[in-house]
């Protein structure tokens, strides 16, 4: 019996793994910081029954998260399964009959480096793609920007982000989706879409902390969702670099896409409470979610943060200093690493099929706005 997580996005630290029914193991923390609640390892045994208590759980950043949650599993790294799980209120205990010899489990479906790199590098061969490398992060990987459609000086400019938190690995799988949408030659909307609008997206604000396995934090512990305000090159590069490059081009729409640990819905959190927030920014606001919510069962408004009051925003998040700089409209969407309580699904949750098809949701619902931008 071994349990591993030395691969792409791995965190796990084993305790004991003297017998099947009594596995301990133990979360590891971002580097540099207390977050921690991402896991993702593999187990090599004969097929049989496993009980796996991971015992630090009951330290980990977001325990809420853990209340009604069940852990992924796959046999391939392609199919993914919920498995039965329980929390004790210290221990995360994760049971399941494995049928192979090897056995994959994850805190939600992983989104690996290398698939990342396919991602961006797959669009540039498209004439209307331009692939851009805004600068290097803390571990010398790349920071990539795609830029999608024909420059025109009287687009929209849309600014989509992904993944500052690198464990909320549901908002790139949307980011796929999106991408797959957006490039669509024969979806009309797309292409009218395309025509009004100029797409700069980034699919990963935090490679760093997805290849080290991180929940929350860069390579030296930063959380890139509190660094708008004042991004440094020493501490938050990839922020530093984003912002540098929306000043230069401006901002109309701008969405951060997100994963909750606790609340098991999906759902967006505006910029209401930014000093200059607009009866504009409003109505647009209101227009987005209404879209939103024609376009996908999937998306609801009862459930969510309560808004800030008005002038308390706090403008170190991306999506309070971006509506409050360039005046736009401005969202952080919010997807569940559990599943969607209001359209269970017990067998796969909460997914990254699921996230893929919000993803083509979300351009139905601006292309509903685009015109009022």
């Amino acid at each position: 019996m071994n349990i591993s997580a030395n691969f792409d996005g791995g965190n796990i630290e084993v305790v004991s793994i003297n017998h099947p029914q009594k596995i301990e193991l133990t979360i590891r923390s971002d580097q540099h910081s207390h977050f921690f609640q991402w896991f993702y390892f593999r187990l090599d045994a004969v097929p049989g029954e496993y009980r796996m208590n991971i015992i630090n759980a009951g330290e980990a950043a977001y325990l809420n998260g853990w209340k009604e949650y069940r852990a992924v599993a796959s046999y391939d790294r392609r199919s993914w399964f919920r498995v039965e799980t329980q929390y004790d209120g210290q221990h995360l205990i994760i049971q399941h009959t494995s049928s192979h010899h090897s056995i994959w489990f994850a805190y939600f479906t992983p989104y690996s480096y290398e698939r990342h790199l396919d991602l961006v590098y797959s669009y540039q061969t498209y004439s209307f793609v331009q692939l851009s490398h805004l600068g290097f992060t803390l571990d010398q990987r790349d920071l990539h920007l795609m830029i999608i459609g024909e420059p025109a000086p009287q687009k929209k400019k849309c600014w989509l982000i992904a993944r500052q938190h690198p464990g909320e690995t549901m908002a790139q799988w949307l980011m796929e989706g999106l991408l797959e949408r957006l490039v669509d030659s024969e979806d009309m909307q797309m292409q009218e879409l395309r025509k009004q609008a100029l797409f700069y997206v980034v699919p990963n604000m935090n490679p760093d902390g997805s290849v080290r396995g991180h929940l929350r934090t860069n390579a030296v512990g930063t959380n890139l969702n509190r660094e708008w305000l004042e991004p440094s090159l020493e501490k938050s590069p990839e922020v530093y670099y984003v912002r540098q490059r929306m000043h230069e081009t401006g901002v109309d729409f701008f969405l951060d896409v997100h994963g909750d640990e606790a609340i098991p819905y999906n759902f967006l959190a505006g910029c209401e409470g930014v000093p200059s927030y607009s009866q504009q920014q409003k109505s647009l606001s209101d227009q987005f979610k209404s879209a939103l919510k024609e376009a996908t069962r999937e998306f609801q408004t009862e459930k969510g943060y309560p808004p800030n009051p008005p002038g308390k925003a706090n403008l170190k998040i991306a999506a309070n200093y971006v509506g409050e700089t360039f005046g736009c409209t401005s969202f952080t969407l919010e997807m569940p690493f559990k599943d969607n309580f209001d359209f269970p699904d017990l067998l796969e949750g909460w997914s990254a099929k699921k996230s893929k098809q919000l993803g083509k949701d979300v351009l139905s619902a601006l292309f509903q706005i685009i015109s009022e931008i």
